[in-house]
């Protein structure tokens, strides 16, 4: 007979509660998790983050820099928390950042902010349905105010419209501020989807999220339209510093740029880049992202050019990078501990973090890039990334 797992409806972030689902998980599976309940976390933070709490899953942290950075929010030198498990990864990152040091660093720039929800309201026929989009139109400043009124932070930018058959699709775009954002934005839309289905009488029903929002999915739109931060990494390289630490020729480095384009286009993948949802993984780690928007935010645009001075110019685009300084895993007590470390904890932070994150993905393509070029990265993976004898 199936067994639930234990809970207190009084007091369930506790140790012994967690104690208590150590001992019959050992007494249903025979588990012992002696290494999962050695924990620093103060389990009364918890509740909003986690339910059925028993322990933690330790990741190895390591850091990578210093990172310099000419951005508008990032300034300066940067040592970058990276939690992972895969060797050889924290010094691929060490070795593009030496790269872009002595380069003169990563320039990078936020362009655009806007996280969604996305309704869908069910009409009689399409032309009901095309009658409501101008019904939209006219109103959002009514709209707007709904929707604001259920949030301190989150500020309606503007409403897309898609229609399909008697179906009006509605992508609500809003800034979040230091949030990340998706439960804001959830709540905004739907007292203003409420406040649309009492007033407007040919709408017959409505779905708060029509999957047109593409929450934690990669999707043509968001490499178009931005779903959390739209932000650039870019910096030129002198030539002889791409022999000097990449031990590559400029032109070797650019023609097999060219080819990793072609075939990008051919596999039809969202990024023509190398590895960015390395870095961007191992950082949501590291900072109490919610890691399943790596999704998302893994899409790139790489765009390489070779000067006429025998200069490498290189940036890559995020389109839609989700990531915040305040809110959801960010005040857990390690994850808080590495976004100090950045200078990225709490408000006024979460552009100079998308930066941070931008201009270390960066890094990582150009040294990838570069052990591909000069032939080491299987030796550099066989030396740094087996821990088997």
């Amino acid at each position: 007979m199936s067994r639930s797992v234990p809970r207190s409806k009084t007091n369930d972030y506790t140790d012994a509660m967690a104690a208590t689902r150590r001992d019959f998980l050992k007494e249903q599976t025979g588990a012992v998790l002696d290494n999962v309940s050695r924990y620093s976390i103060d389990i009364s933070m918890l509740p909003g983050n986690i339910e059925n709490f028993i322990g933690v899953a330790q990741v190895p942290l390591g850091v990578a820099g210093p990172l310099l950075i000419n951005g508008e929010h990032a300034k300066g030198e940067f040592y970058v928390p990276l939690a992972t498990s895969e060797g050889t990864l924290v010094a691929s990152y060490n070795r593009g950042m030496k790269l872009l040091y002595a380069a003169g660093g990563v320039a990078t720039t936020v362009s655009d902010d806007a996280m969604q929800r996305a309704p869908v309201f069910v009409f009689d026929d399409a032309r009901e349905a095309r009658e409501f989009g101008k019904w939209i139109t006219g109103n959002f400043d009514a709209i707007k105010e709904h929707a604001e009124s259920s949030t301190r932070f989150g500020k309606l930018i503007n409403i897309e419209q898609y229609a399909a058959s008697r179906f009006l699709f509605l992508r609500f775009n809003f800034t979040t501020g230091d949030a990340a954002g998706m439960n804001m934005v959830s709540k905004a839309t739907k007292v203003a989807c409420d406040w649309i289905r009492d007033v407007h009488p040919k709408v017959r029903h409505y779905y708060l999220e029509s999957n047109f929002a593409t929450d934690k999915k990669a999707s043509q739109i968001n490499l178009l339209h931005t779903r959390g931060k739209h932000v650039t990494a870019e910096a030129v390289i002198p030539g002889k510093l791409m022999q000097q630490i990449m031990r590559s020729d400029v032109q070797k480095y650019y023609r097999g740029r060219q080819i990793i384009n072609l075939a990008s286009m051919l596999s039809g993948v969202n990024n023509n880049g190398a590895h960015s949802p390395n870095a961007i993984t191992a950082m949501f780690i590291a900072t109490g992202q919610d890691v399943a928007n790596v999704v998302e935010s893994s899409a790139a645009a790489v765009y390489a050019e070779l000067m006429p001075d025998g200069d490498y110019y290189y940036s890559i685009t995020i389109p839609s990078l989700i990531v915040a300084t305040y809110g959801g895993g960010t005040g857990l007590t390690t994850q808080r501990e590495c976004l100090e470390l950045l200078g990225c904890y709490g408000p006024g932070n979460v552009s100079k973090l998308a930066e941070i994150v931008a201009a270390t993905v960066l890094c990582g393509e150009l040294s990838l890039g570069g052990a591909i070029a000069s032939e080491e990265w299987v030796e550099a993976h066989d030396r740094l990334g087996r821990n088997r004898p």
